[in-house]
């Protein structure tokens, strides 16, 4: 059959069928709509297989010469906005293929030699998200930049640190930026290791059972840049456990940037106004003059449920599939790549606003100030003068309950009446009382004292050296 009567016939299949696919079913089981962006990983695959053909002397050179013609056109095409998408040639793949046949006739029709749809499908979305991953990277880092940037004013700053929503002790506020920070770097180390499983080379796999031709599998591996080739053909074809664990990565990055944009709702609000963000992050109500709403903050925490939700979708679509393919995997696309654009939004639009966040001090200490945040550093002062801990901690309830009655801070009860509690407390506690002291006091390795905070930031800014 002529590329003509191809492109006629608009069907892609063999001399089998004996009616034409109807409408609804062209409609149904067509992916170019969204499949599309596999564009230029298709073209990468395509032309590394038509080398590693010539290279075996499966198809002659100037076969390989007319396809890398063709797809240099093509290319142009796409890039150009000039290529058009059929839908009744339903992908891709099949897209491309059909014009490259277009364009240089049979030397088209051999591309396809050695390999099936399902294993090159398996490539290109591979090839793809190891592409998005490596932008990712470089996105996670500059979100952990970013809380960097506002950590180092702000070692010093002491806010209330909280359990259960309730004032817990004094920390600072950059050593509570800096727990973000430890969250995005794991991330990133989750997504490295991502990249390796999914850095490996299905091609060659064909349909199912590998092919009858003399490929070179490690030589194509090696010219696209994967670390590996996949080792079984049933597992290449079938599996899709590396979209899944990309789509885990991204329900945790996810799941941490809605904690963090959830806090920065509620600093924001009347009630806390520990910061304030910039105007172009905020949006105003359409009938109380009055209001700045931290939409993005909102919508990135809302965000996180649909990525959540594309991870259930793909695993449910994978757990009842026999091997090898399925047509189901067509389905593991569109939420692959929402999942995919939604992370990168988030993280562009987090990290920017990160570093536009106006930090309130004075609010931040008049709410460390009132939860008797220092009760703690009073027991352990109790403690460290020779006191059971238990025994302390009962005397410092003791303590809190005549402050609460008296309607005073720790530090502004009298020396005399604290050592009416508990003759071992001596003029030296004030120190300890005090949000500062507090701090300065917890001078361990993880510990939120500034000295501690600075010395975590300087390794975080080092590591982060040779990232993007």
């Amino acid at each position: 059959m002529s590329s003509n009567q191809l492109d006629k016939k608009s069907e892609a299949w063999s001399a089998l069928f004996s009616e034409p696919m109807s409408e609804l079913v062209k409609r149904y089981t067509a992916s170019v709509g969204f499949d599309q962006r596999l564009w230029a990983a298709d073209i990468e695959g395509s032309l590394a297989h038509a080398e590693m053909l010539a290279a075996q002397a499966i198809i002659g050179a100037q076969d390989l010469a007319d396809i890398r013609r063709g797809m240099a056109t093509i290319r142009e095409e796409i890039e150009s906005g000039r290529f058009a998408w059929k839908l009744e040639l339903e992908d891709v793949h099949l897209n491309i293929e059909a014009r490259l046949t277009q364009l240089v006739g049979d030397a088209g029709k051999r591309l396809h030699t050695g390999r099936s749809r399902n294993d090159q499908v398996a490539t290109d979305v591979r090839l793809w998200l190891r592409g998005e991953i490596d932008g990712l990277s470089t996105l996670l880092a500059d979100m952990q930049r970013a809380l960097l940037g506002v950590a180092e004013k702000h070692a010093d700053t002491v806010m209330p640190g909280f359990t259960h929503m309730q004032v817990a002790q004094p920390v600072s506020f950059a050593h509570h930026l800096l727990a973000y920070v430890e969250m995005f770097a794991r991330d990133a180390e989750r997504l490295a290791d991502v990249r390796r499983r999914v850095n490996r080379l299905p091609l060659g796999a064909a349909a199912l059972a590998g092919t009858s031709y003399a490929l070179d599998r490690e030589r194509v591996a090696r010219t696209l840049g994967f670390e590996g080739v996949c080792q079984n053909s049933l597992d290449a074809v079938s599996d899709r456990d590396f979209a899944l664990e990309f789509a885990g990565f991204a329900s945790i990055v996810m799941i941490h940037v809605s904690r963090l944009a959830e806090e920065i709702v509620l600093w924001m609000s009347q009630n806390f106004g520990f910061i304030d963000l910039a105007d172009r992050y905020c949006t105003g109500s359409s009938i109380m003059p009055q209001k700045r709403n931290p939409d993005v903050a909102e919508l990135a925490r809302g965000k996180s449920g649909r990525v959540v939700g594309h991870l259930m979708g793909l695993i449910t679509l994978m757990k009842g599939q026999p091997l090898t393919y399925n047509k189901d995997n067509q389905e593991d696309k569109e939420p692959l790549f929402d999942t995919v654009d939604t992370v990168r939004d988030t993280l562009r639009i987090m990290a920017e606003m990160v570093e536009g966040i106006i930090v309130k001090p004075e609010a931040m200490q008049r709410a460390a100030l009132k939860g008797y945040a220092t009760a703690t550093d009073l027991a352990d002062y109790l403690a460290k003068k020779g006191v059971p801990f238990r025994d302390a901690h009962e005397v410092v309830a003791h303590v809190v309950k005549a402050a609460l009655q008296q309607g005073k801070d720790l530090a502004e009860l009298p020396l005399a009446t604290l050592q009416g509690f508990h003759a071992a407390i001596g003029g030296d506690v004030y120190a300890v009382l005090s949000l500062q002291g507090s701090l300065n006091a917890r001078n361990v390795l993880g510990g939120t004292a500034p000295a501690q905070v600075r010395a975590q930031i300087a390794r975080h800014r080092a590591r982060l050296q040779s990232v993007g």
